[in-house]
């Protein structure tokens, strides 16, 4: 029997909602995402928080709570429908127990896989820590991480700022990244305990910085996720390596852009700019509302680019609260970018994110400065809910000159007709007016800071008496443990009376001395604090163990992360940590209003996501065994359901959400041991990390395991086998350190006069079907001696 793979969405499903899915691997579950929309609506995640699994599976899962049996059920009904109403789980009575044990999603993941660094992806994984119970390892590339991070910071900074924000603080976004362990592109991390020979690996998506394609590696057959990739290679970014991934056992994508499709990219561009360029010629101003450090990275590069080829003087304004620390970040990562900016940095030590005409600022008052001059403005968040760019789009939209250029689609929100403001805007017709809420932070004043200031010191005094109390008792409780009997300097009574009679004999003065000296029996031993120094000693002194002056990484990395300030200052701007840090009482006021949308709405793909006719020919040349479509609309889920279905001899499935779906390999996998008898005759060879070799075995059983024993008879011999991948580039590199004269002529390399090595591989089959060397030439000296270089580059089994 194959891999069991079991694929459960639990958002983004049939949907354009967030992402978020459950894959289990032969038990080991993973959460691939966890995202969440800009309304953080709690509701969006009851699928992540509510009961796990049916009643006939309730013990592939646990998580227990104990509750009184007369509170939650009658003994006569078993169904409790009504327990817990909120987040409806099932439940099942443990008779013979008083308890009642209920099973949820978030508390049994064992890892989580995070793909890309935006509130679609990553977004609920901090609320997810603080109350569903997640606190499963957590695996992303570095810029996932630190970019994740920001984006986080971001939208805390902007909700807090015009609403009393409950749901996560920082410090709970603290949490929730410390432990995130970073990996590279192409390395495999071979998981521990529960999911040993598990191997999971990142690739590259092509989409965001550091967007990663999973790889998840168990008995060599692969399940692969890959969501919001991009086969095209853009200004910062390579396009995705999924194309080189051949018939995996199971590959998630999604099918978001299966019914898109997307013109030449150096139009588009020009149409971008253009645009642009007539508003701000006009008198009128650009507002692009941008994620805080995803695709905002590929549009700076655009601007700073055509702003200075044409030498325009237009002002161009980068508007986060975290806009400084995303672009300080993002160029040191230089080696996640695509070739061509690598190259540009290895020849010129240019680094192409030291934008010339780009103000990175972190608060409006440089905008209020320039009045109504002409500016372009990329201000965050790209839904228009919360952040910078809701509050200048009120300011902009009753003007008829400005232009609100939208770079992706709006969220669309399950069962809302529209979902953000955004995807409101972005309907056709546009809407003439809509309604808007405008919030603020003010500090108190007056009769309401005094009644604040009072309500805070009974808070303090009642704080005080708890902590007073709690120590009183504390104190008892160990006073409790120090009784008479185990207390050195405590006087039996018995024996003080004997004392005393016996001391009458001597002047009956002894009683003096006990007197006043029998401690009560809750005291403590009245002797000075003692400690005993266990420390080990040799000739050279004190023996002092160097693990214990020695840094962690994880500690190294927090330190480089942190700085003054309560560790603010090293990851979000000074205002922003000014903001925070600062303790003067406040509160919010919000008022509804009405806006009249006279300003030009336009919406420009520059998502950065393959289009369906890119989506369907990359899905044909991977060809998986068994294909999973999630996150699309209806239409477009099912669009390229059929489509696959028609053209591919792959099973497809496209699972609605909360829906569990078996896509178990049909082939059969064993394991086998090698007997010791069988190892005693192998001749390993060293290639790389690894050693090979040739063996002839035949199988048995033994302990009721299979295993591979010495062959009963005498083998036939086998062919030569060369072990190795050559690339010509490589030989020719090697031929010359040893003195030959060789070159590239024809697609083949000369070696000398008069031989020609060059490769022939099967074109039917592309790059994974057999290739050839071949080495053309006269027998002569010079023949046998490539052939001998040749030889050299392989392993010969």
């Amino acid at each position: 029997m194959g891999t069991s793979v079991q694929v459960t969405p639990l958002s983004g499903a049939y949907g354009e909602g967030p992402l978020c899915y459950l894959l289990a691997v032969d038990g080991f579950r993973f959460l691939l995402d966890c995202g969440w929309t800009d309304l953080c609506d709690t509701s969006q995640l009851q699928p992540l928080a509510k009961y796990a699994s049916s009643y006939p599976r309730e013990l592939s899962l646990s998580s227990s709570i104990q509750l009184p049996l007369e509170e939650v059920i009658d003994a006569a009904d078993a169904t409790l429908v009504h327990l817990f109403d909120e987040m409806s789980p099932r439940v099942r009575l443990e008779f013979g127990w008083r308890c009642v044990q209920i099973r949820w999603v978030a508390p049994t993941i064992d890892a989580v896989l995070l793909s890309h660094p935006d509130m679609m992806h990553l977004g609920a994984l901090p609320y997810a820590m603080k109350h569903l119970g997640l606190s499963a390892p957590v695996y992303a590339t570095e810029p996932v991480f630190r970019l994740g991070l920001l984006t986080m910071y971001d939208h805390f900074l902007s909700r807090w700022q015009v609403s009393d924000f409950d749901l996560f603080t920082l410090d709970d976004v603290d949490a929730a990244f410390q432990n995130v362990v970073r990996l590279k592109y192409s390395q495999n991390y071979l998981l521990n305990d529960k999911g040993e020979g598990i191997v999971i690996a990142p690739h590259v998506a092509g989409h965001l910085l550091g967007g990663t394609v999973w790889k998840i590696t168990k008995d060599g057959e692969d399940v692969v996720y890959a969501v919001d990739f991009n086969h095209r290679k853009e200004m910062h970014l390579n396009g995705t390596v999924l194309g080189s991934f051949v018939r995996p056992a199971v590959l998630i994508t999604d099918a978001y852009n299966a019914l898109n499709n997307q013109g030449y990219r150096k139009k588009q561009d020009q149409d971008f700019i253009d645009s642009l360029v007539k508003v701000l010629a006009s008198g009128g101003s650009v507002l692009l509302p941008v994620d805080t450090a995803g695709r905002v990275l590929e549009l700076l590069l655009i601007l700073d680019k055509y702003w200075g080829d044409r030498r325009l003087e237009y002002p161009i304004y980068f508007l986060t609260n975290v806009s400084t620390s995303t672009i300080d970040y993002v160029k040191s990562f230089l080696e996640w970018m695509g070739d061509q900016i690598a190259k540009s940095f290895e020849s010129s030590r240019a680094n192409a994110f030291l934008l010339k005409k780009v103000t990175l600022i972190i608060n409006k008052e440089e905008l209020e400065k320039l009045g109504d001059t002409p500016k372009v403005v990329l201000a965050s968040m790209a839904s228009l809910e919360v952040g910078f760019s809701h509050d200048i789009f009120v300011e902009m939209a009753n003007e008829a000159r400005n232009l609100v250029l939208f770079t992706e689609k709006g969220q669309k929100i399950f069962d809302l007709q529209f979902g953000t403001l955004a995807r409101m805007l972005q309907v056709d017709p546009p809407p003439k007016a809509v309604k808007v809420t405008m919030s603020k932070r003010i500090p108190l004043v007056g009769d309401e800071l005094k009644a604040y200031e009072e309500e805070q010191e009974r808070i303090k005094k009642e704080e005080a008496i708890k902590a007073s109390l709690v120590k009183e008792e504390e104190l008892k409780a160990s006073h409790g443990l120090n009784a008479k009997a185990s207390d050195p300097m405590a006087i039996d009574a018995s024996s003080s009376r004997k004392s005393a009679k016996a001391g009458s004999h001597f002047g009956g003065n002894n009683d003096i001395l006990i007197d006043g000296f029998v401690p009560p029996s809750t005291s403590v031993a009245p002797m000075f604090p003692f400690f005993e120094n266990t420390a080990e000693w040799d000739d050279f002194g004190e023996v002092i163990n160097p693990d214990d002056y020695t840094m962690k990484q994880e500690e190294t990395d927090s330190t480089l992360m942190l700085g003054p300030g309560d560790g603010l200052d090293g990851k979000i701007d000074d205002g922003s940590a000014r903001l925070l840090l600062d303790s003067t009482p406040s509160k919010v006021i919000s008022n509804e209003m009405t806006v009249q949308v006279k300003c030009s709405l336009v919406y420009m793909d520059f998502e950065g996501r393959s289009d369906g006719r890119s989506v369907k020919s990359v899905i044909t040349h991977v060809a998986p065994l068994k294909l999973v479509l999630v996150h699309g609309s209806a239409e477009a889920t099912e669009h390229l359901k059929m489509h696959c279905a028609k053209n591919l001899d792959s099973h497809v499935y496209a699972p609605q959400i909360e829906e569990t779906i078996d896509v178990t390999s049909d082939l059969c996998a064993y394991k086998v041991q090698l007997s010791e008898k069988l190892m005693s005759n192998i001749i390993c060879k060293k290639l790389g990390e690894h050693e090979i070799a040739w063996v002839d075995a035949e199988v048995g059983k033994e302990d009721e395991k299979l295993v591979l024993l010495p062959p009963s008879s005498t083998p036939p011999p086998h062919k030569p086998v060369l072990v190795g991948d050559l690339k010509l580039s490589d030989f020719k590199q090697f031929l010359e350190n040893k003195g030959w004269q060789v070159e590239f002529s024809g697609g083949a390399l000369r070696c000398g006069e008069h031989i020609t090595v060059r490769k022939i591989g099967d074109s039917q089959k592309g790059s994974t079907g057999s290739q050839q060397i071949v080495i053309e030439g006269p027998l002569c000296e010079d023949y046998y001696k490539i052939r001998e270089h040749l030889y050299s580059q392989f392993y010969l089994l």
